[in-house]
């Protein structure tokens, strides 16, 4: 019996049991897998399966409940199934089956985390970095057979630290001895290779009992699994993607596995390709000067050949001219990939992954590892059929699709997407599946069910949005009815201004894809008019943080009554700019809203500049609070909003707001600083050098010399007060030069 011990995802490894195998030409290969997997490995064969893939398995009533058995063409395991699928030897997983792997609790405590292995032993061999270690003794060690030498350090590993074993390793390890057995008495000792963990091997090889194997597997929880192929990628591959039993570079070890000759000459070729096509200059000279490099360092570090860090270290030097800005870009498309594999149409599935592959076919939506960014207008028949798919998929919570903000255009009938496939989709999928057969059918369903077990109004009035974005016409009937029963139901005005925007851009979806919204409408004009009915008294007794709330409500409401008024109802326009006069002359609204709602009113054209002064002197006189002033100029001018560049153009605020500012006391200053800054930081960095300027030359605009706040001339005894603190911030001496 030959037991090759491997490190799952290793080239070096993948080699030698090939090599292996096909010298000792065994009647039955056995891998580390989960034993109910057995009736897939034929797929391994056919022309449509592409590595990577990984195994998926999941519980059948719970299909969040899952886990994943990746494989790369470069995984030594894969290369074992399709060596012996290529010579008629059976295959069979002996792991732990996952009917068993799913039931069990998560593993807690010490005992959850093992020893690292290929660190234990780099670190013994004098090594700081276990990749390297691994690459000179595995992956640059060209042909031979490791596998007895990988047994006689592991087994040294486990003696060491015999105290880390790993109850669930146990029980595996249990398994799969029972399964070796019953191998060996089939075939004969002779007759069986068995690849799996090289942590595993001194386990598998050591003598123990039926009985005593059989008790640890005694009373096992078991659940009814479902397993099939699904896509898997490099990038998954990678430590970063979460895998446990991950590498860090699975592109440079895909490129290791499939290049014949001369590894470091094509990867530099490779490199200079990538770098081409960003438009950096990389001649043939280039190439030739990072190979001599990389072999060099490899000389002068001591190794038997360049390696992955020599190879990014010439890379860097030479191709990228020592910065790592196109560096970064090598090791995320090359070093680690996006490369994604493929599974042929007869590997099971559940019905809603069947229909959703045909939806990808017909609308020529092709998953990618890789993230590509789409523009969809929404009047070609094509487009809005693709948007309905992926507002489809966003409902069933299969994120395939991401909303962007489109380029070049604002209309409604643009739409911008970022589509990155992820393996994990594939759970998602499964776990939709109980709602339908087709993508239209769970969407419909799930958006009913969501319905009903909505309980807050903004809850019912995304749905509502979802439902017109995804095209559920047969679904939105029962979202409008339980729309309306939030709506006449809630009687808090923050939670019907949460709800009232989308509303409103949910009709203007409702226009561009044709859907018949005036049920919507006409809750969304109710909204309205509730909102204008209770917001003033809404707005008073509040603290800093309702404050705050309200006011982000007050500027989502002012846009979504403005969209109503284009669409027809001018009379809410009416309403609501009687309800902003309200909140900008009662004093006990808070000062926030009070400012805000004086900003709508002077943008708006309802307030002229002489009236929007009047409002700021009044908020910044001196009997009022210094903090509550602070607030009103934050409404006023804060938030990102032009407030900056209305200072700029009317000095006359900006001459009430500075000798307010100015006439502050030095302790009352200090409490109304955070706030000011975070209200002047919204502004731009340009906005802010032109307030400077026009606060420096003071009225060299031309407004009078009367203009409050502002002197004729420069103060150079106030300007000369600053200077020691700009010279301490600057770090320059008494006699630099400012």
């Amino acid at each position: 019996m030959r037991l090759l011990g491997i490190r799952h995802h290793g080239p070096g490894s993948a080699r030698a049991v090939r090599g292996a195998l096909e010298e000792a030409r065994p009647r039955i290969v056995l891998i580390e897998g989960p034993a109910d997997a057995d009736a897939l490995v034929p797929l391994v064969a056919d022309a449509g399966m592409r590595a990577p893939v990984a195994l998926l398995a999941h519980v059948v009533d719970e299909p969040g409940r899952s886990a994943f058995w990746p494989f790369a063409e470069f995984s030594p395991e894969w290369a074992a199934m399709k060596w012996a699928l290529a010579h008629g030897a059976p295959v069979r997983f002996v792991d732990l089956p996952a009917a068993h792997t799913l039931a069990l609790p998560p593993a807690t405590g010490p005992a959850a985390v093992r020893v690292d292995p290929l660190r234990a032993l780099a670190e013994a061999a004098g090594y700081d970095d276990p990749e390297r270690w691994w690459e000179d003794v595995i992956e640059h060690r060209g042909t031979g057979d490791p596998f007895t030498a990988v047994e006689e350090a592991m087994e040294a590993v486990r003696e060491t630290y015999d105290d880390q074993e790993d109850e669930r390793d146990a029980v595996r390890e249990a398994y799969m001895r029972l399964q070796v057995r019953a191998a060996v008495k089939e075939f004969g000792a002779d007759g069986v290779a068995v690849v799996c963990g090289a942590w595993h091997v001194p386990a598998l090889r050591r003598r123990t009992t039926v009985a005593a194997d059989r008790a640890l597997l005694k009373g096992l929880p078991k659940a009814k699994a479902e397993l099939t192929w699904v896509p898997w990628t490099y990038r998954r591959l990678a430590r970063a993607g979460g895998y446990g039993a991950g590498i860090e570079s699975p592109g440079w070890y895909g490129h290791l596995f499939s290049a014949p000759d001369r590894p470091v000459e094509r990867w530099m070729t490779k490199v200079a390709r990538l770098l081409r096509d960003e438009d950096r200059v990389v001649s043939p000279a280039h190439v030739i000067e990072a190979v001599r490099l990389a072999e060099t360092l490899a000389a002068v570090r001591g190794r038997p050949l360049a390696g992955l860090g020599e190879a990014t270290d010439a890379a860097r030097a030479v191709l990228c001219e020592g910065s790592d800005v196109p560096l970064a870009l090598v090791w995320d498309r090359l070093v680690v990939g996006d490369v994604m594999g493929e599974v042929p149409e007869g590997v099971p599935a559940v019905p809603l992954q069947r229909d959703l592959e045909r939806e990808q076919r017909r609308l020529r939506l092709r998953p990618e590892a890789a993230g590509r960014d789409i523009d969809l207008d929404l009047r070609g028949d094509t487009d809005a059929a693709r948007s309905r798919l992926l507002h489809r998929l966003r409902l069933l919570g299969v994120d395939w699709g991401t909303p962007a903000e489109a380029r070049g255009s604002t209309g409604t009938f643009r739409e911008a997407w970022r589509l990155r496939w992820e393996p994990e989709l594939a759970v998602r999928i499964a776990e939709a599946g109980g709602w339908g057969t087709t993508v239209q059918a769970a969407a419909t369903a799930k958006a009913r069910a969501d319905a009903d077990a909505a309980t807050a109004l903004a809850e019912v009035t995304a749905l509502a949005e979802h439902c017109l974005l995804a095209g559920l016409s047969d679904a939105l009937p029962e979202v409008m009815r339980a729309l309306a029963d939030r709506a006449a139901l809630d009687t808090d005005v923050g939670h019907l201004a949460q709800a009232l925007p989308a509303l409103v851009r949910a009709l203007r979806y409702g226009d561009v894809r044709g859907t018949d919204t005036r049920a919507l409408a006409e809750v969304a004009a109710g909204l309205a008019l509730r909102i204008c009915v209770g917001l003033p008294a809404a707005c008073t007794g509040l603290d800093t943080d309702a404050a705050q709330e309200i006011r982000s409500h007050v500027d989502a409401v002012h846009g979504a009554v403005a969209l109503l008024a284009e669409g027809g109802r001018t009379d809410l326009g009416g309403r609501w700019r009687t309800v902003l006069r309200t909140l900008a002359g009662r004093d006990s609204v808070a000062a926030v809203i009070r400012g805000r709602a004086a900003r709508l009113l002077l943008d708006g054209g309802e307030a002229g500049p002489e009236e929007a002064a009047r409002w700021m002197g009044l908020a910044l006189s001196p009997g009022t609070v210094p903090r509550e002033a602070a607030d009103w100029v934050e409404g006023f001018v804060g938030g990102g909003s032009g407030g900056g560049l209305l200072l700029v153009h009317d000095e006359r605020l900006l001459g009430i707001v500075d000798t307010w500012l100015t006439g502050v006391s030095e302790e009352e200053f200090v409490d109304v600083l955070p706030l000011l800054r975070r209200t002047f930081a919204a502004f731009g960095p340009g906005v802010r050098r032109t307030l400077g300027e026009v606060v420096r030359r003071g009225n060299a605009a031309g407004t009078g010399p009367g203009t409050d706040g502002f002197a004729a001339e420069l103060d150079e005894e106030r300007a000369d007060a600053v200077v020691p603190v700009v010279r301490l911030l600057l770090g320059v001496g008494e006699r630099g030069d400012l």
